[in-house]
Parts: C-alpha cells; sequence; structure tokens
C-alpha cells in the first residue's frame, strides 16, 4: 500500500512527468511496419533535416508523419518556449492500433479477410 495522503501521491507522480514536447497521432490509417520506415529514417535528426527528408520521401506515412512533426515543433515552440533551431527528434515510434476486418468475396462461395491495419505514432522532440 502506497504511503501518504492521495494529493501527495499524485503529486510525486506528476513530478516524475516527461516534460519534452511531443505529438500523437492516434488511429493512423497506415501500418505499423510501413510507419516505421519512414521513423526509422528521421530518427535522431534536426527538425529541420526531418522535415526536409519527409517532404520528399514518397511514401504515403511521410505526409502523415510531417503533420505530426509540425505540430511537435509547435508544441515545442509555444507551450514549452524553446528554440526551433535547436530542436531534434529524441524518440519517435509507432505502436499498434485496432485492425479493421473486412470481407472481399472470392470463387466458389469463399470469402477471404482483409485486414485493414491502424497505428498510433509518437514523436518526442528534445533541444541540443
Amino acid at each position: 500500500m502506497a504511503k501518504g495522503h492521495r494529493s501527495q501521491i499524485k503529486r510525486e507522480r506528476n513530478a516524475n512527468k516527461d516534460t519534452r514536447p511531443s505529438a500523437k497521432l492516434s488511429y493512423a490509417r497506415v501500418s505499423v511496419s510501413k510507419a516505421c520506415f519512414v521513423l526509422d529514417a528521421i530518427r535522431g535528426k534536426d527538425v529541420n533535416t526531418a522535415l526536409a527528408i519527409l517532404t520528399y520521401n514518397p511514401r504515403y506515412a511521410s505526409s502523415l508523419i510531417r503533420k505530426l512533426l509540425e505540430s511537435a515543433i509547435a508544441n515545442a515552440e509555444n507551450n514549452n518556449g524553446m528554440n526551433r533551431d535547436n530542436l531534434y527528434i529524441a524518440e519517435c515510434y509507432a505502436n499498434k492500433g485496432p485492425t479493421m476486418k473486412r470481407i472481399q468475396p472470392r470463387a466458389q462461395g469463399r470469402a477471404y479477410r482483409i485486414e485493414k491495419r491502424m497505428s498510433h505514432i509518437t514523436i518526442v522532440l528534445d533541444e541540443k
């Protein structure tokens, strides 16, 4: 059993909270493996280089991740007062989301299942 009053326990829990600026895109209609190809290309890079990579990357996930990165940059500037030139991508990852299950009719009355996968994409920034 935890010691202390409930408010004290909450205060201690919030003190350990991560204060780095971040942005999360939930239920993105792209599979985790396809999103990870793009995330691996920008991990650890500064934000200006990452935006340039995402702008000219032909994959569909790059357009989603570019908007997400711009949101994370805006969070860093407006909420944390950080300078855009000093920001870099500390963490970026995609977690598995729910799967939409659809049916594709096939020959002789059979049906094949189509799984349309979703992902939750997170980008965390930090200053150099």
